[in-house]
């Protein structure tokens, strides 16, 4: 299955999604030390991110996102891309700022289609989401 999104920036990616109907936060939501989501009440708290194309439903958060995004890429303890049903403009700075890749502004709920798990591919130029 293919999914278009209105936003992407990065370059093109294959991985593995974790999903979940939640926020994302850099500051708030991760333990940006070990790589794991650490807010208790997080629906993927525990989960390790590094590497992991995450799904999730929408940004959240303030300025510190943009450098937190940056420190964790400089230190290799961060996710493959960013999916997010609506993104603001701060995660898109942090994601351009750190190199990740990010798409963001899916027709549907992107986190209810791809479930966790699955293998998919982003393209950002193409602005596609692909579930292999």
């Amino acid at each position: 299955m293919i999914y278009t999104a209105k936003h992407g920036i990065g370059k093109a990616v294959c991985g593995e999604a974790l999903v979940a109907h939640d926020g994302f936060s850099a500051r708030y939501d991760l333990d940006r030390i070990n790589g794991v989501f650490s807010r208790p009440t997080h629906k993927l708290a525990g989960h390790s991110y590094r590497g992991k194309i995450l799904i999730l439903d929408t940004a959240k958060g303030g300025v510190a996102t943009a450098w937190m995004l940056h420190e964790m890429a400089a230190r290799g303890v961060v996710p493959l891309a960013i999916v997010l049903n609506s993104v603001n403009p701060i995660l898109a700075q942090g994601a351009a700022f750190g190199g990740v890749t990010l798409m963001a502004g899916f027709d549907g709920d992107i986190t209810a289609h791809v479930r966790n798990g699955a293998n998919v591919a982003l393209d950002p130029a193409a602005r596609t989401l692909r579930v292999l």
